[in-house]
């Protein structure tokens, strides 16, 4: 136990420090207690050598704590956690909201989502990774299971996309306002307003939206599937 939340520090780089955090694998659960969810200790990179010379160089600051958050959510996910904006908030000495406009700012530039506890456990909202997943697999044309490992998602999870995203899009269509759409498909008005952003920016940008519900989402063989795994391993 001693290990696990205290681990020996004598390894560590210049810039890195140990931190332990909720596990990626940990299901979702509101009302649950930190002692009853599961957790992992993982060593990030809080300021790299490269950051320090950066910053000589004129960089921004604000910059470079964008970076930051990318990078720290990727490499807890990588050693098996899954960070909250609250956790990197504490680690850069900037305020919560802070962090989320780097996230939102950082996915919107790299088209990526990142893996944080909101987006990987579906909490809270995240419209960010919502229209990145719909954009990768409808404009894109990425299969179910590319998705999935682009944006740390489960299977089950991009299917419900597809099948929550085409449902409140057919009411679109019919003319059916936010409250009604809401009803009829079981959700709260908020979350049927964040579709409807998307939905009223691919009207925008000039998609045929009936296209989009017309469009089935590929889903890999079993072979494309290993192929796609090994080449992603490569890489």
């Amino acid at each position: 136990m001693v290990n696990k939340f205290y681990p020996e520090t004598s390894h560590l780089k210049q810039g890195q420090t140990p931190w332990v955090t909720t596990d990626k694998n940990a299901t979702k659960s509101y009302g649950k207690k930190i002692n009853q969810t599961p957790l992992v200790s993982v060593i990030l990179d809080l300021v790299r050598a490269e950051d320090i010379q950066e910053r000589k160089d004129g960089k921004k600051l604000r910059d470079i704590k964008k970076e930051a958050v990318a990078r720290m959510l990727k490499q807890s996910y990588k050693q098996g956690g899954c960070m909250t904006s609250v956790e990197l908030a504490i680690l850069l000495k900037i305020s919560p909201p802070t962090v989320g406009k780097y996230i939102k700012e950082w996915e919107l530039e790299h088209n990526e989502v990142l893996p944080r506890r909101g987006s990987i456990h579906d909490m809270g909202p995240t419209l960010t990774h919502k229209k990145i997943i719909i954009e990768k697999l409808f404009i894109k044309k990425l299969s179910v299971q590319q998705v999935s490992r682009e944006t740390y998602h489960s299977f089950q999870a991009i299917q419900r996309y597809i099948s929550k995203f085409k449902q409140v899009l057919i009411c679109y269509k019919k003319g059916m306002n936010i409250n009604e759409i809401a009803k009829v498909i079981g959700n709260t008005p908020r979350l049927i307003k964040e579709y409807e952003a998307i939905i009223l920016e691919y009207k925008d940008r000039g998609f045929v939206l009936e296209q989009i519900i017309n469009t089935d989402a590929k889903v890999d063989s079993q072979y494309e599937t290993i192929v796609n795994d090994l080449n992603s391993q490569k890489n």
